[in-house]
């Protein structure tokens, strides 16, 4: 069973009527969905292209002897060259997305910094606000952001939002509603409807929006893993099964300034038409956004059913191309084969890779399906940590001191073949050392798994592990 399922069955009429549907359908749950051979299309895509690196200015698609000079220039910045050669040309090739160059990124480490990010942006917006999440709850934070939304919709500034059906399912509908009754579109993404199924209809009740979107006038652009929920301010206990309740979760967004805020725009606006959400009124949704900063950014955004599963791709590509680094934060961690092999084959290779993940989790069978890996992992030479404290929910990684995501894609199943996710990659030295700043803060905070010790585990963990690991084509 998903997390979204195990979310979903928290009220006591849904639980048995979910768990019934799960028993009785489950290719409803599961579909037949699978991942493509990675190692295979790269092959394929790099000896089959011979196009030069494009590269989007603020101004249109920059000359090849441009692109190819600011490439030059980050190889310069590091040791390792072979990790953005091959990933900008294959990235380039299967997905379509250039990387934009004229941008000014932020790292916004846990929500109290995200927000007041977010604040600021809505509150000087001028044209439109476009704002899509998992997670929309009515507590404290859910308040402040509709309270802000509303304001600004009364002010002539037109605010669309869409929130997923499942991830927001405690929120009642009536807080959706004043937003609605004050001139906000919302748009509620793959409404719940087990109906459908009962009578025969298909339907997808996998496929949610993990997306956290929020495009300001087409300028500034923000994205990453967190949600809009008062978990991130330390009232968790609503969403914890385990320990540490009043710890907030530890999560991590970038603020995107420049042209590259524009191609989340367009996720945006392809998850509203595909969603066939309302009309939307006439604004400047894709303005001319001047240069902002000096950072090359690629947007991508994947969707259930793509033959190519562009993050999953992203990632695989990304380590199997590694020289130096692989630095690894994830709250979900259920890896397939292709993964597991990409990274143990980096470790072999002298590559330090370190993977950081939750000490607490809020869903038992992720982290127990998780440490099923750690033996063949530790094996490898692969390091593995645990944060201590409030739920690690970051989705991050940092390579070779120059290539750096961060999104709302986990590394699991459910992110990787059923869901919308995005993740931004920015490439660069300075914001590789502030990922990578973030990522050994976090190990001072963090338990390393010894392979002695985790041969001592309890006998009841490891009974946890591997049913937990036989559900993973669910997780």
């Amino acid at each position: 069973m998903s997390r979204a399922m195990k979310n979903l069955s928290t009220g006591p009429l849904m639980r048995p009527l979910f768990l019934l549907l799960a028993l009785l359908c489950p290719i409803t749950f599961s579909g037949c969905a699978s991942l493509p051979n990675v190692q295979e299309m790269m092959g394929h895509e790099l000896s089959s292209s011979d196009q030069p690196t494009k590269i989007m200015g603020h101004k249109g698609e920059l000359s090849a002897k441009t692109s190819k000079a600011m490439i030059k220039r980050l190889e310069g910045q590091v040791e390792a060259t072979k990790l953005l050669e091959q990933q900008v040309q294959l990235m380039q090739s299967v997905s379509g997305s250039l990387l934009v160059a004229g941008n000014k990124v932020a790292l916004l480490i846990d929500g109290k910094a995200t927000y007041a990010a977010m604040f600021e942006a809505i509150q000087n917006a001028k044209d439109h606000i476009n704002f899509e999440t998992f997670i929309f709850e009515d507590d404290e934070v859910g308040k402040q952001f509709s309270d802000l939304l509303i304001r600004k919709s009364a002010e002539g500034v037109q605010v669309n939002l869409i929130y997923d059906s499942f991830g927001s399912m405690n929120t009642p509908v009536s807080f959706f509603q004043r937003l609605r009754d004050s001139g906000v579109l919302v748009l509620e993404f793959n409404p719940v409807n087990p109906w459908k199924v009962l009578v025969g209809k298909k339907w997808a009740l996998r496929h949610r929006d993990h997306r956290k979107i929020l495009v300001v006038d087409g300028a500034i652009a923000f994205t990453g893993g967190v949600n809009v929920s008062a978990v991130y301010s330390g009232s968790s206990a609503g969403r914890y099964r385990r320990e540490k309740k009043d710890e907030p979760w530890r999560d991590t967004h970038v603020r995107i300034e420049g042209p590259a805020a524009l191609r989340l725009q367009w996720l945006f606006m392809k998850t509203w038409e595909r969603q066939k959400g309302p009309a939307l009124p006439n604004r400047d949704y894709f303005p001319y956004v001047e240069q902002a900063g000096n950072t090359l950014v690629r947007v991508v955004g994947s969707l259930p059913g793509e033959s190519n599963r562009l993050i999953f791709m992203m990632y695989i590509s990304a380590i199997t191309h590694a020289e130096n680094s692989v630095y690894l934060t994830t709250p979900y961690f259920v890896p397939d084969k292709q993964m597991l092999k990409a990274l143990t084959d980096a470790a072999a290779r002298g590559v330090d890779v370190k993977i950081l993940l939750p000490g607490y989790s809020d869903s038992a069978l992720v982290f127990y399906a998780s440490r099923h890996y750690y033996t063949r992992l530790l094996k490898a030479g692969v390091q593995l940590f645990e944060r201590r404290g409030g739920m690690l929910h970051a989705k991050t990684a940092v390579i070779d001191d120059v290539w750096s995501t961060v999104g709302s894609s986990n590394l699991d199943n459910e992110s990787f073949l059923t869901n919308d996710e995005a993740n931004a990659v920015i490439l660069g030295r300075d914001f590789a050392d502030s990922m990578q700043a973030m990522f050994e803060r976090d190990l001072e905070e963090s338990d390393q798994i010894s392979p002695e010790e985790w041969e001592k585990r309890s006998f009841g963990n490891r009974l946890k592990e591997w049913p937990a690991h036989l559900l993973k084509d669910l997780l």
